[in-house]
């Protein structure tokens, strides 16, 4: 049975419909999985549908009359309170960061990149000199870019000492790195309201929080009172780190995707060859 060129043309429109549909799904579920807020707020409307399946299935008509208010009006509420976050989304979803905008960087660059960065935190943990260092992945950093003072200089831990130096006029605000160059300095991030955040932690130890609770950086501190180290990353804070704890987790972290999955595959391959 032959197919005519209609059908066919048919055919291929329904699946780049349904192609176009799961990558709009895709890059949404990835957004709220490396976002603590819009994961909650996803999570607040699941339960949400379930109350409404339960109200609907038993027959509860005042929790059932409460959540069609919620459901009707709730969808405009969402919008003002998460205005920042949809903005966000929606002006990552329009960059060509999605296709591949940061070049990948070698080993040898990475080790370069990790070597700069644990000598200038090394220095300012000595010295007691506060800072605030933050490693852009694949979140677009660009709204917070776009308000500081640009460099788009070569990092050196020579340079991220002399802008963390407190004479400095760009000493408070945070450094952003995209790829093995500093972007800029003196760039403000949100800061973090969580509860598990101990309250004698200043306003970088926040800073760095807020921002790895809204997007994928890697944000390191160093303590301008006590020296100390830490690195907030996935929505957590990692307190009082060596440098060696600090060198292995940049390490850890700045591997392409590509190369922790062939990894992963590695491991998983010893671990079948050793059981069998």
């Amino acid at each position: 049975m032959s197919i005519s060129t209609s059908e066919l043309l048919s055919i291929l429109q329904d699946l780049g419909d349904i192609l176009l549909v799961w990558l709009i799904f895709y890059y949404i579920l990835k957004n709220i999985k490396n976002n603590l807020k819009l994961s909650l707020l996803f999570r607040g409307v699941f339960i949400i549908i379930i109350l409404k399946v339960i109200s609907v299935v038993f027959g509860f008509v005042t929790i059932g009359l409460l959540l069609e208010y919620v459901i009707q009006w709730g969808p405009i509420a969402l919008i003002v309170i998460f205005q920042p976050e949809i903005r966000t989304i929606l002006e990552q979803l329009g960059r060509s960061q999605l296709l591949g905008r940061h070049k990948v960087l070698t080993l040898d660059e990475r080790e370069r990149m990790v070597y700069e960065l644990i000598n200038a935190i090394d220095y300012l943990r000595k010295e007691k000199i506060g800072g605030l260092i933050v490693i852009e992945r694949d979140i677009s950093l660009a709204n917070y870019i776009d308000k500081a003072k640009k460099l788009y200089a070569d990092l050196s831990s020579d340079l991220l000492i002399a802008i963390f130096y407190e004479g400095n006029p760009l000493h408070d605000g945070g450094v952003i790195i995209q790829g093995d160059r500093i972007t800029c300095a003196g760039a403000v991030f949100p800061t973090s309201n969580s509860p598990k955040i101990n309250r004698r932690l200043g306003t970088r130890h926040r800073a760095a929080l807020g921002l790895a609770e809204e997007t994928d950086a890697i944000c390191i501190v160093v303590s301008e009172e006590t020296g100390r180290v830490s690195i907030a990353l996935k929505g957590d804070m990692l307190y009082n780190l060596t440098l060696d704890d600090a060198r292995m987790i940049l390490i850890d972290e700045l591997k392409p995707k590509q190369e922790v999955e062939e990894e992963l595959l590695v491991d998983e391959e010893e671990i079948y060859e050793e059981n069998n």
